[in-house]
């Protein structure tokens, strides 16, 4: 599914009506925009579509309203002529705007979603390195080379601002969606800032806010594609072949259970001892994997099945990124530990990842992932 929130694109939109159902309500007042044309437009998956308009009077006060989002944040643009403002809203809600029509994308106030303000922040940022972009680009004293390093150094400073600021702080967040689906325009053309169909570093992003976005919001379209291209990402980007762990055979356990004691994201220690009583799946992992999203829900469903039957997930990461480790598991339900030395995966015999071991009430191994028979399901339920 190729599905993208771009940067808005004027052109032929289509008016929609809606007169039912909970409301948005957006208004305010709009300076300097007597017999203007205001459009509130709003932003799906497919396409960009006015939903209400009004021809501001003198005052320029204006009331446009749209359907109420539902279950998850959602996108829309406050537009007249070329100038547009992005909003966000979660639900019902009024949200207030005043501006000048002759500096509205740049200098405006807005109140009434936290979100909005954010994705202002964003907005001012993406304009400002635009601008900066442009004077670059038009300076006919530089060489090309040091034109092209120039550029590519104010967009990485850019990126990473992204990452740190929205993406990584709270990937939940309307914000980490509309920066992490952003476009930048340089002297090559426009292009998504994180694309990860062709860079590593940026499916961890998507990987990311699609986890977050997963968890807070499952059924919304627009974590389904989040989750889609962050696997399709992970198939393009992938290394040929995964590292192969060393083994020291010698500390392999055939049967019981060898303790692991690991800090959580919340820097706790957490053993795997403590879970005795309870069928645990011991799971050595990489969340910047090959199809760690798709897998994860997988998870998630047989944990939301079994877990007040006895079921507990212990999960190991051995992601290198540990910042990108906390957030990508941040809320899951189950107990998500790190190592970075290999000591646990090397201690029982890991050799590939993922790999699980299921372990009984009485803390010891029955099975591991390469010699199962049988569903994973099927042998939680065997177990419980």
């Amino acid at each position: 599914m190729k599905r993208y929130i771009y940067s808005i694109i004027l052109g032929a939109l289509t008016l929609s009506a809606c007169d039912k159902g909970p409301q948005l309500t957006v208004g305010g007042t709009i300076e300097g925009a007597a017999d203007s044309v205001l459009y509130l437009a709003h932003c799906s998956l497919d396409g960009i579509h006015n939903v209400d308009s009004v021809t501001l009077a003198g005052s320029g006060s204006f009331t446009l309203r749209a359907a109420a989002p539902s279950g998850s944040p959602d996108f829309y643009v406050l537009r007249s002529g070329r100038h547009i403002i992005n909003l966000t809203a979660d639900s019902s809600e009024t949200i207030t705007v005043r501006a000048k029509l002759a500096s509205m994308e740049r200098d405006y106030e807005v109140e009434g979603n936290e979100g909005c303000k954010l994705l202002k922040e964003i907005c001012q940022k993406r304009q400002q390195l635009q601008a900066r972009l442009v004077k670059i680009e038009k300076n006919e004293d530089m060489y090309p080379g040091d034109m092209i390093d120039s550029v590519n150094n104010l967009i990485a400073a850019y990126k990473e601002d992204m990452k740190q600021s929205y993406i990584y702080s709270k990937p939940s967040s309307a914000a980490a969606y509309f920066a992490v689906c952003q476009d930048i325009t340089d002297l090559r053309g426009t292009f998504k800032l994180f694309n990860p169909l062709s860079e590593r570093t940026d499916v961890k992003c998507y990987a990311t806010v699609a986890t977050a976005w997963d968890a807070a919001y499952p059924e919304a379209d627009r974590t389904e594609q989040l989750c889609n291209m962050a696997i399709k990402g992970m198939n393009n980007t992938a290394a040929p072949q995964q590292s192969v762990l060393e083994v020291d055979e010698d500390k392999v356990a055939e049967t019981g259970i060898i303790d692991i004691t690991l800090p959580d994201v919340n820097s706790k220690m957490r053993s795997v001892s403590e879970l005795k009583g309870k069928v645990v799946m011991i799971d050595f992992t990489l969340f910047g994997a090959q199809q760690s999203a798709q897998r994860t829900r997988l998870m998630r469903s047989l944990y939301e099945k079994y877990h007040s039957r006895g079921l507990e997930i212990y999960q190991i990461s051995l992601d290198e990124d540990v910042h990108f480790w906390k957030f990508s598991c941040d809320n899951l339900p189950w107990i998500c530990v790190h190592e970075t030395d290999g000591s646990a995966s090397r201690i029982y015999n890991v050799n590939a990842l993922p790999t699980f071991f299921l372990v009984n009430r009485d803390n010891e191994i029955v099975t591991r992932s390469d010699f199962m028979e049988g569903s994973l399901e099927e042998n939680i339920l065997k177990l419980l």
